[in-house]
């Protein structure tokens, strides 16, 4: 505590940081036009919906190979 602190290296002079890109706000455009045309497509709901369809599918085409089968073996 008796000396006074001397650094031998001189301090750095450092550029002035840049704006954050994570904070800034996103371009604001005609969302809610584009999001109107495409709502069902936009939505996730669009995966369930296909994937019941391929589901029912898939069940009609087991369905519809078990009667050909069970006509074939009657015979």
């Amino acid at each position: 505590m008796s000396k006074q602190w001397k650094p031998n290296k001189k301090t750095v002079e450092l550029a002035p940081a840049r704006p954050s890109r994570i904070r800034r706000d996103p371009v604001r455009g005609n969302h809610a036009e584009t999001f109107a045309r495409n709502a069902w497509w936009e939505s996730r709901e669009w995966e369930i919906r296909l994937g019941v369809i391929g589901i029912i599918l898939f069940a009609l085409a087991i369905n519809a190979i078990l009667f050909g089968v069970g006509q074939l073996s009657s015979h």
